[in-house]
């Protein structure tokens, strides 16, 4: 039966056993309207065509394994409980070990809807996996079954149960297929191995397969188990996620709780103590000298007013205008700069995972980026301009639940791509307020201060964060400047629908940079630092001026 922990010692505690709470009571955003009809934070989502959801986040534990999984560490297993009246499981949980337990699965209530059942009961079981043959370190046995769901139906998630007997049906519903779309696998959660092995079983994470501002694919939160592949055998039933067929800005808070969210949540951002180009307003930007430049007229550039209202609306980045600083050097000094204690942050609303999720863009616009950092073996490698551009746009995105108005997790953007962390790895100051830092002049943002190394073991760019005197609390200055479903209620300034380039186009001497670099380097590191350079992105080799957020694909769609 495996090396199972026995009953009579006393298992070491692990941080999942504790539940995460944030440092501040709960925000209350809602009044007993908002209950009563389902809006925002009103504990239900009614998905249309007889089915409701809500979020549980009170669990059983069923079973653990001690180790295999990110940092070896193991996962536990759970079975939500405390269902409300009426509700039925839809899905298992499973957490890593690493952090305190924090999250949720979705629980269905069928309606009805023409005389169709929304949801209904598993017709048998198939085993997916079973510690039976295991040798890892655990807590009790554990078994995980995919439900075999009625014809016209699917299932959302799998039954976990700590023997070989098969589950009840009774533990768990399937959902109409009309209610239901493709999912798709997400962050690796746990296998019986160190590290993922696409050969082996695994646990992981799901999300909706497409995901936008637009798009009704819900998450269940649900887990999904993926066996080891084989031959000669049937496949197991594919899992699904759920589909949100009612419209999906029902349940999205409206502009004084989108206030209210971000006076609780809004991030508070520590810049480096050596950081020179600090994040400014665009209207402090515009107003300081910034100037339009137009290819068919490059000589004759033209200031830009301070709304930006004289910008070019709408296109496509076509080359034909940018954004450049002043040409006097003290003007241009001035800018690169910014403003710290004037700085405006910008806020983009959006509904996110078919209106469950309120997504809250903060924009951050830079002047300046300043140059870049390489670390080759021991040595650090300060580059005279690779890395250098104008205009610099970086965001921290805060994603809400709209069943509870609770924080979820946050994505922090870093150059081209970017990570999301769950609240209990984030640390927070002034109740729940989310501290992040920015890297010292490349402006990538971290959950927590150090040196990041974008690239291989040896050879990268240093992406260094340190606390300082040099915050910015985001929320004491932003505006909201879009928020699509609330159809007209916020206006869009000018320069949001600006699609050109906020920097000129800028051609550095990369090749001499390198060669200097490459000739303080032993042999076998020459070539290996010559390709990364070659393979950075266009923000940090400094080719090409940032466009603005709108042009940024996670405006309309999801994070990468």
């Amino acid at each position: 039966m495996g090396n199972c922990l026995s009953s009579s010692s006393t298992p070491p505690t692990l941080p999942i056993d504790s539940k995460f709470s944030f440092p501040s009571p709960h925000l209350a955003t809602l009044s007993e309207t908002n209950t009563l009809t389902g809006g925002f934070a009103s504990g239900t989502i009614d998905l249309g065509r007889g089915l409701h959801v809500c979020q549980i986040s009170s669990f059983n534990k069923i079973w653990a394994a001690r180790q295999g999984g990110p940092d070896n560490l193991g996962a536990t297993f759970f079975e939500p409980n405390s269902l409300p009246e009426g509700f039925f499981v839809l899905g298992y949980f499973c957490r890593s070990n690493k952090n305190a337990l924090f999250g949720f699965v979705l629980a269905g209530k069928d309606n009805g809807f023409d005389g169709e059942e929304a949801l209904k009961k598993p017709v048998d079981y198939t085993l997916v996996w079973s510690t039976e043959s295991s040798k890892i370190k655990r807590d009790g046995n554990g078994y995980i079954w995919s439900p075999t769901p009625p014809d016209g139906y699917r299932a959302v998630g799998h039954v976990v149960t700590a023997s070989r007997e098969k589950p009840s049906v009774d533990k768990i519903r399937c959902v109409r297929s009309d209610l239901t779309e493709e999912c798709e696998k997400e962050a690796w959660i746990w296998g019986p191995m160190k590290s993922g092995d696409e050969n082996g079983f695994n646990i992981y994470s799901s999300r909706p397969k497409n995901r936008g501002i637009t798009e009704t694919g819900v998450s269940t939160g649900a887990f999904v188990a993926l066996p080891a592949p084989t031959t000669g055998n049937s496949p197991l039933p594919q899992l699904f996620c759920l589909k949100n067929l009612n419209s999906i800005s029902a349940a999205m808070p409206d502009l004084s709780q989108i206030d209210s969210l971000y006076q609780a949540y809004s991030p508070v951002i520590y810049y480096h103590p050596k950081e020179k180009y600090l994040p400014s307003s665009v209207d402090w930007f515009f107003s300081g000298g910034a100037l339009l430049y137009d290819k068919s007229n490059e000589s004759n550039s033209v200031p830009i007013n301070p709304d930006g209202s004289n910008l070019p609306q709408g296109g496509s980045n076509d080359g034909q205008f940018w954004l450049n600083l002043p040409t006097d050097e003290e003007g241009k000094e001035k800018l690169k700069k910014g403003d710290l204690q004037s700085c405006k942050v910008y806020l983009h609303v959006k509904p996110m995972i078919g209106g469950t999720f309120t997504d809250i863009a903060t924009w951050i616009f830079f002047p300046f980026n300043g140059p870049a950092t390489a670390k080759v073996g021991i040595i650090d490698i300060p580059f005279t301009k690779i890395g250098e551009h104008i205009g610099d746009w970086e965001h921290i995105t805060l994603r809400i639940s709209n069943f509870t108005g609770e924080l979820g997790r946050v994505y922090f953007a870093q150059h081209s791509k970017g990570e999301w962390v769950d609240p209990p790895s984030l640390e927070f100051e002034k109740g729940n307020k989310v501290v992040a830092y920015s890297s010292l002049n490349g402006h990538a943002s971290y959950s927590k201060p150090g040196l990041v190394l974008q690239g291989a073991a040896e050879i990268g760019i240093r992406n260094e964060t340190a606390k300082s005197g040099l915050v910015l609390d985001t929320g004491t200055n932003y505006l909201v400047i879009a928020a699509e479903y609330l159809e007209g209620v916020v206006e869009e300034p000018a320069w949001v629908n600006y699609t050109r380039e906020w920097g000129p186009k800028i051609e550095y001497p990369i090749v001499e940079e390198i060669e200097k670099v490459e000739n303080l380097l032993p042999g076998r590191l020459k070539e290996g630092f010559r390709g990364f350079v070659n393979k950075l992105p266009d923000e940090i080799r400094g080719e090409e001026g940032p466009t603005g957020p709108k042009m940024k694909n996670s405006w309309n769609g999801d994070e990468p």
